[in-house]
């Protein structure tokens, strides 16, 4: 049961919630979340099993995409829902042309502070948990990426958004920030997270379902399809059986890297992926960073071609 479910998390239960609810499934096999979800938000939430949580770095940088609505008017600590409110104003007319012009505004490169009510730590300790003792500590900005974003007026005092952005953003800073350019302010009221990489909420089964799964295992995305925008540099048996080992001289028979700080995964003719590989920049050739066990198939895949290297192995 190697591999990556894909969970579409209802409301009211933690992301660490949902794979603790998984556990009895699993059994034997490790497991982990990608991307936590607050509490209140629902949507696609990766969960890696088996073999597929050495892999997890290497799916968490990807790109997101969530909808929702933000709350106009109302300010609250958490800058969502669940906070408590600290300022109220009144709404301005929602003019379509106004909004289009904050999309514009808001939309590429930006510098964002993380809220304290987040995972973030601070010396080993959540920031939110200090957020609910009233301790408010400074907070270093990171730079994101909003792809694109649409603001929609649904009510005299709501809005409805789609967002693609970058690792890292924190909708709920995005959605007050929306609220104080319209000069009343407003908080996160729902969010749904539809897109994470290239994993899709249509694909992903509701926690109940799966909690109640008839099959033995459950319905994994292969490790080799879920790290499918990674370049994929393919191995004879005895060659992967060295890279099992460890042995980062049988790297030498591989393609040379197309670019610096290139990662790509190394799959055996039957489909297993073998090892993550990346380029050392000082050497400009591949090292070896993640190695898997057989057990890694990608299940149902068809025999990839074999390439030939340039040295013998």
């Amino acid at each position: 049961m190697d591999g990556v479910l894909l969970v579409d998390k209802p409301a009211g239960i933690t992301s660490a919630g949902v794979v603790r609810a998984l556990k009895r499934r699993v059994g034997k096999y490790k497991i982990g979340h990608l991307g936590t979800l607050d509490p209140f938000a629902t949507g696609l939430l990766p969960v890696c099993i088996g073999e597929a949580t050495k892999v997890a770095q290497f799916l968490s940088a990807e790109d997101k995409a969530y909808t929702g609505c933000i709350r106009l008017g109302i300010e609250t600590d958490s800058l969502d829902c669940t906070g408590r409110v600290v300022a109220r104003a009144p709404t301005p007319p929602l003019d379509q042309r106004v909004l289009e012009s904050i999309c514009a505004r808001f939309a590429g490169e930006c510098w964002q502070t993380p809220p304290m009510f987040s995972a973030v730590k601070r010396s080993g300790v959540p920031l939110y948990r200090l957020a609910r003792r009233g301790i408010e500590v400074e907070r270093a900005p990171r730079r994101i990426e909003v792809h694109r974003l649409t603001l929609k007026a649904i009510a005299p005092a709501e809005l409805e958004f789609g967002v693609e952005c970058s690792k890292g953003t924190y909708v709920r800073v995005l959605a007050a920030s929306i609220g104080r350019e319209l000069g009343c302010g407003g908080h996160l009221g729902v969010l749904r997270r539809t897109r994470f990489g290239g994993f899709d909420i249509r694909d992903a089964y509701p926690l109940a379902q799966l909690e109640e799964w008839p099959q033995p295992s459950l319905p994994v995305v292969p490790i080799r399809a879920a790290l499918a925008r990674l370049r994929e540099l393919l191995v004879p048996p005895q060659i992967a059986t060295l890279l099992r080992r460890g042995q980062q001289g049988v790297l030498a028979c591989l393609p040379m890297p197309d670019a610096s700080g290139e990662t790509a995964k190394v799959v055996t003719t039957a489909g297993d992926v073998v090892a993550i590989v990346e380029v050392d920049v000082r050497r400009g050739r591949w090292r070896l960073v993640r190695t898997l066990s057989v057990s890694a198939r990608a299940e149902g895949s068809a025999p990839a071609k074999l390439y030939k290297p340039q040295t013998a192995c």
